[in-house]
Parts: structure tokens; C-alpha cells; sequence
């Protein structure tokens, strides 16, 4: 596939056979990670692949404690969604079914390989995550190179403590995100929906278009 096909078809898939992904398989989408861009070069990114059964029952028990929370909300009015029943629909099988995925690729990090210079802002603290989400997203586009659909969450973070003494991560480690991953039920969407690039860009200072885009 060219790169740009496999960027704009590798929507968040919510629908997965049951099909076992072959090792092989499995370790090219996981080696993509290697190559992504980090901080210092410090390869501060670890992964744990969950296949066992009793452990990604345990995952997907704890994601939907929050998950029907954010979707009670929802209906109560207290979370705007934008009408977008049928996307939460889709989430919510997904989260009813999280345990029947073949496979939920852990995200961790070291501690020490990670720099937020942010963190005296004020406000939320992001930088951190470049060294950690470029080879998430390398993961998840390799695997749509693979055949493979993927669904990136960071709700079982809420669980970390948990998840790593279910998992033995180590105490310098911390969790980022959780990914599905298997064959999708379902075909990929052949464009993704996105704003237009106009409404995204700005030339250099904010409201100022840029020309072609």
C-alpha cells in the first residue's frame, strides 16, 4: 500500500474476528515502533502484548467501568457527543467485546527516558508523550499496512497501578496506552472523515490562511 492510502484508511476499528494474528505478523507491526522519533534517542518504549484470556477479561472489566460512565453521560445530557450516536454505539460493542480481540498491545515507558518541558505551564503537561505516541502511531499504521484493525485508547490508564501489578511492569515504568489489535469483521473505510486542511493551518500567526490549503 502507498503511505498515504494507509494513512487516510486506518480508522479506529470497533468490530474484530477472532482470528489469530500469526507471530510474524505481530512482530513487524511491533518492530515499527522501534524506528519512531523519541527524545535523546533514550527508546524509552516497552510494550506487553496481552493474549492470555484471563488477563484481557481483567483489561476490558476495568475499560468499561469509565467507558458506560462517559456513555450514561452522554445520555443524561452532561457530555456532549454532537449526535454522534452511532459512533458511540459502534464504541460501546466495542467495549462490551474488548476481551474477544486477539490481542491488546500495552503502551508503557520508562520514566527516565521521557523530558515534559512543558510541566511548569500551568496546564495539562503533553510534551512528554512525543517520545512515547510517534511509535504508537507507527505501530498502528503498519498494521493497517498488515491487514490488521487497530483501536487506540487511553481509558485503562485510569488503572495503571492495577494494570501493572496484573501485568509485573516494573515500578520505573509507566502506562500510555492501550491498543486492539486484530482482523477487522468489517471492511476499512476508504477515506476517513476529517476537517478540511484550511480550518487546521495557519501561516505564521493564528487566522492567517495558507495559500492552497
Amino acid at each position: 500500500m502507498e503511505l498515504n492510502d494507509v494513512m487516510t484508511s486506518h480508522g479506529t476499528c470497533r468490530f474484530y474476528k477472532t482470528d489469530p494474528i500469526p507471530d510474524d505478523v505481530m512482530a513487524r507491526v511491533l518492530d515499527a515502533a522501534r524506528w519512531a522519533p523519541n527524545g535523546g534517542n533514550r527508546q524509552g518504549i516497552r510494550l506487553v502484548v496481552v493474549k492470555d484470556a484471563a488477563k484481557k477479561a481483567q483489561l476490558a472489566e476495568w475499560y468499561r467501568g469509565p467507558w458506560k460512565a462517559y456513555v450514561e453521560g452522554a445520555r443524561a445530557g452532561q457530555i456532549d457527543i454532537g449526535g454522534a450516536w452511532k459512533v458511540v454505539e459502534n464504541a460501546d460493542y466495542f467495549a462490551e467485546h474488548l476481551q474477544d480481540v486477539p490481542a491488546i498491545i500495552v503502551v508503557c515507558a520508562k520514566f527516565d527516558a521521557i523530558h515534559p518541558t512543558d510541566h511548569e505551564l500551568g496546564r495539562l503537561s503533553v510534551v512528554g508523550g512525543g517520545s512515547i505516541y510517534p511509535g504508537v502511531q507507527n505501530m498502528l499504521l503498519k498494521a493497517r499496512e498488515e491487514g490488521l484493525g487497530t483501536a487506540l485508547t487511553t481509558l485503562l490508564c485510569i488503572f495503571e497501578p492495577q494494570v501493572k501489578e496484573l501485568l509485573g511492569i516494573p515500578d520505573d515504568v509507566l502506562t500510555a496506552a492501550h491498543i486492539a489489535i486484530g482482523y477487522p469483521e468489517r471492511q476499512f473505510p476508504t477515506k476517513l472523515n476529517r476537517m478540511p486542511l484550511a480550518e487546521m493551518v495557519h501561516l505564521d500567526s493564528w487566522g492567517t490562511a495558507l495559500p492552497g490549503a
